[in-house]
């Protein structure tokens, strides 16, 4: 899964970068921060709405989100959740509804995704409240992995309610960003906005077309952390996310290790992929499979990605330059056909 519960504050956020072009009368660029990176908009605001308005609802929104589901912060409800007694939890609707979506994509991907990696997370480094400089002791790793398990989670949906087994440790880093981007969108859509691209650290969801009548763009990074584009495309009502290894890793050389943890092992990602781009209607869907694809890897990554008709770009590291493979969905999406 991922590393922390949102990027660490400072963290450089961008997986994808936008092209926006001119806009006409009443466009609206605004910025802020959340989750420990920012976010962004841009739009073209109705008759009525102000930029004050529509940054109120963005960041609540996005407030929201953090409240429920930040490990960040000492006083959410996902911490408390992490802390409690063996039992029974009471959820907030948002928290039990990302809850959800992970333990269904935990069991449907055979384990490569799991929503209780936390113990692992943070024992390679990439929690709260500390930093990774060295690998944890075999000893370590097991004694994280014995409090891992995504079957030890129960919901019982009547209630709204999940079980806390004892010494469960939910991490939602790997979908709460993308859920607080469709979060941050449904504001946008109460206030009647219709044209709009919404990013909270380089996850991206896009509305309609720009004032202009052309679509929304966005660009794929190189994953070497160049700022390069390895592919432009546009975005219309879409979601973008990406996964990647290249900004958030620890130790170098051959001691290097990624911040995305596979579950099944213990061990950070070892495989020859570099990034995984997936689009989506939901960002919170694209943010969640993006880690999962990534878990996987080159082969049974796209095999599970063409079997659910995923649309996903993989960038993988050959030995003298990059890789790219695209599922079909994703061709026709991107316009490469």
């Amino acid at each position: 899964m991922a590393s922390s519960s949102y990027a660490p504050r400072g963290a450089p956020a961008a997986a994808v970068s936008v092209a926006y072009g001119a806009m006409p009368a009443r466009p609206a660029a605004l910025a802020g921060a959340t989750m420990g990176t920012t976010w962004s908009a841009r739009m073209a605001l109705p008759a009525g709405r102000t930029e004050a308005a529509a940054r109120q609802a963005i960041q609540g929104a996005l407030d929201d989100v953090v409240a429920q589901m930040s490990t960040w912060e000492a006083d959410t409800d996902i911490t408390r959740y992490n802390r409690a007694q063996p039992g029974w939890q009471a959820l907030p609707a948002g928290f039990f509804h990302v809850l959800s979506h992970a333990l269904a994509l935990a069991e449907d991907s055979g384990g490569a995704y799991d929503p209780t990696v936390g113990p692992l997370v943070n024992a390679w480094g990439f929690g709260p409240h500390q930093r990774a400089f060295e690998p944890p002791s075999p000893g370590a790793i097991e004694a994280a992995r014995a409090r891992c398990g995504w079957r030890r989670v129960q919901l019982d949906a009547e209630r709204r309610a999940a079980l806390q087994p004892g010494g469960a440790y939910l991490d939602l880093s790997s979908i709460a960003k993308g859920y607080g981007v469709d979060r941050a969108a449904l504001a946008l859509d109460a206030l009647g906005v219709t044209q709009y691209l919404v990013e909270v650290g380089g996850e991206l969801r896009a509305r309609g077309a720009r004032p202009d009548g052309q679509p929304w763009r966005v660009a794929i990074e190189v994953p070497d952390a160049s700022d390069g584009h390895a592919l432009a495309l546009p975005l219309t009502d879409r979601s973008i996310a990406t996964s990647g290894d290249y900004r958030r890793h620890a130790g170098s050389g051959d001691q290097r290790y990624a911040h995305t943890i596979d579950p099944r092992s213990g061990q950070p990602v070892r495989n020859n992929l570099a990034s995984v781009t997936v689009l989506h209607a939901g960002c919170m869907q694209a943010d969640a499979y993006a880690t999962a694809l990534t878990v996987l890897g080159e082969a049974d990554g796209l095999a599970y990605a063409r079997h659910h008709d995923l649309a996903a770009l993989f960038i993988l590291r050959a030995r003298d330059a990059w890789r790219v493979v695209a599922t079909p969905a994703f061709q026709a999406l991107a316009g490469l056909r």
